[in-house]
């Protein structure tokens, strides 16, 4: 399980489970995303510790605007509240923040904020901390589109010559490999609307444990889980 090849490059979490604990515990819906900043530290420890090179968390969702409005405000300040505290931890572990997803609806001082923190870190080299942040796999794709069409309108390429390479260096995941592993917590076994391209061969595991207690027994769970699996990749062994 200690060969490289049996841990995962990539590793992506939909972090789901925050309302329910909170229902669960007689609290408001906010203390549940706050009580969600404590897997993140630890999910990254794990996720360094096993050599994992890239993590991205699905944070906040295209879909999520339609939550109500104090609970998205609170989720903006939870956002900046959170990369303020945490951005020289990070910077100090060799972390880097990056960020996908459309953040011209967030406020400025969010915005301000994420672009600081990746200014910060810009230069961390043990782990690359990606996140999905007013994310929507099928907007990304959509854009990454859109972009490809400009292309070929202005005569830069021919559409006979557009494929699978084109549009994964269109996506706002065009930097980084595609996930190895995705996870997704509570118990739900769907994807969401997250990374639906890049996820073609990424193996899945669904945990039933809510994001707010999700440990770093969890991630070694899912890294002992990975290493079980087969993956042929639609070939024979």
């Amino acid at each position: 399980m200690s060969e490289p090849k049996r841990i995962p490059q990539h590793v992506a979490i939909i972090m789901d489970g925050n309302g329910r604990w909170a229902g669960l515990h007689g609290k408001e819906r906010y203390e549940g995303h706050a009580a969600g900043v404590e897997p993140v530290r630890a999910s990254l420890r794990a996720a360094v510790r096993w050599g994992v090179k890239y993590l991205t968390l699905y944070a906040f969702s295209t879909e999520n605007w339609g939550r109500p409005a104090g609970e998205v405000s609170a989720l903006m300040e939870l956002f900046c509240r959170s990369v303020v505290n945490e951005t020289p931890e990070l910077k100090r572990q060799g972390v880097r923040i990056a960020m996908i997803g459309d953040r011209s609806r967030f406020p400025e001082k969010v915005r301000s904020y994420l672009a600081r923190a990746e200014r910060e870190t810009v230069g961390g080299e043990r782990l690359t901390l990606i996140l999905a942040l007013n994310y929507s796999s099928r907007s990304e794709i959509v854009r990454a589109v859109r972009r490809i069409a400009a292309r070929a309108a202005a005569g830069e390429i021919a559409p006979g010559e557009i494929g699978e390479e084109t549009l994964s260096a269109a996506l706002d995941t065009a930097p980084w490999p595609d996930p190895d592993l995705v996870v997704r917590t509570s118990g739900e076994q769907r994807l969401s609307n997250f990374l639906l391209w890049q996820s073609s061969y990424a193996e899945l595991w669904f945990p039933e444990v809510l994001w707010p207690d999700f440990t770093e027994a969890d991630f070694d769970r899912a890294m002992e889980e990975y290493a079980r699996r087969d993956r042929r990749f639609g070939l024979v062994k």
